[in-house]
């Protein structure tokens, strides 16, 4: 298997702050538009959420949670035309629960996210023959 090495990029970062109600996933997708970031990852995100929406891993289907939930973690990379998020999120016992992130999460009180952005590189998706989906394919702007 080939692994493609990239070049040293210097990174920037932007603050975001989602607002009850809002769905995560379209809010991300808005802002790396709005600011036209070609190479974004998130580099931290504290919050709550009211609905989760996942997918586990090796399913096809989203396993939707409604409650109260912590954001525990949010990792992954995004750009304009795709993104790969894992998220994880605490229940009211402190049960942790994680997976792919789909549409239909749900800010509770606030989500603070910090994504960073590295600078040389363009970021995009395609098909992959070894896992079957769409894969990160990372190019020198």
């Amino acid at each position: 298997m080939n692994h493609k090495i990239s070049t040293y990029s210097n990174a920037r970062f932007l603050a975001l702050r989602l607002y009850p109600g809002q769905e995560l996933l379209s809010s991300l997708k808005t802002f790396i538009v709005e600011q036209n970031l070609q190479a974004a990852f998130i580099a931290g995100c504290v919050g709550s959420l009211t609905d989760v929406a996942l997918r586990f891993a090796g399913e096809p289907d989203t396993t939707l949670f409604s409650g109260k939930f912590e954001v525990v973690s949010l990792i992954g990379t995004l750009e304009q035309q795709g993104e790969h998020l894992h998220l994880s999120v605490s229940d009211g016992t402190g049960k942790v629960t994680g997976g792919h992130i789909m549409p239909g999460c749900t800010v509770r009180t606030t989500l603070e996210l910090v994504l960073g952005e590295l600078e040389q590189l363009r970021f995009s998706r395609q098909p992959c023959s070894h896992s079957g989906y769409e894969e990160l394919v990372i190019n020198n702007r």
